[in-house]
């Protein structure tokens, strides 16, 4: 089983991923689709800050980007094709997925046993599993679309290797 600590470091190694592979990158950069059903980088990092709210929420901490901000990121939310109103700037969604590293490796350095074995639901569903399920649950999630950051940096022509 993984410790508070251990699941807090591996967050923030996806952290510095999605950092390493934002690196350089313009907005309009992560604006760029893919010829293949799927979404821009903009969206994944979006949908990771949605994640990084999902495992706050879990905490009983505050999101890391206010809920109708981050409604355009949402599971399920529609391809973004072009910038629109809605859409948040690459280097303010990095930022913000910085910042929800830092609360939520503090929130993991505090958990106790009794609060990693809390039953709880997620997404409003009615089952229930231990908060330590749930939260490794959204860091595979997580990890998940930090892969798909790799190919969307690609897309925007930079033909490099970034780890």
């Amino acid at each position: 089983m993984l410790t508070p600590q251990q699941l807090a470091d591996a967050f923030g190694r996806n952290v510095e991923i999605v950092k390493l592979q934002t690196q350089g990158l313009s907005h309009a950069d992560s604006l760029i689709q893919l010829p293949f059903r799927g979404n821009c980088l903009n969206w994944v990092v979006g949908h990771l800050v949605t994640n990084r709210n999902a495992v706050l929420g879990l905490l009983d901490a505050e999101p890391a980007l206010d809920p109708s901000r981050a409604a355009r990121y949402a599971r399920e939310s529609e391809p973004i094709t072009a910038d629109a109103p809605a859409v948040l700037p690459l280097a303010e969604l990095v930022n913000i997925l910085e910042q929800s590293q830092a609360r939520l490796a503090e929130i993991l350095a505090a958990a106790t046993p009794e609060l990693l074995s809390r039953q709880a639901p997620l997404f409003g569903s009615s089952t229930t599993r231990p908060l330590s399920d749930w939260l490794f649950f959204l860091y595979f999630h997580d990890c998940y679309h930090v892969g798909q950051t790799e190919i969307l940096r690609q897309a925007a022509g930079v033909d490099d290797k970034v780890i």
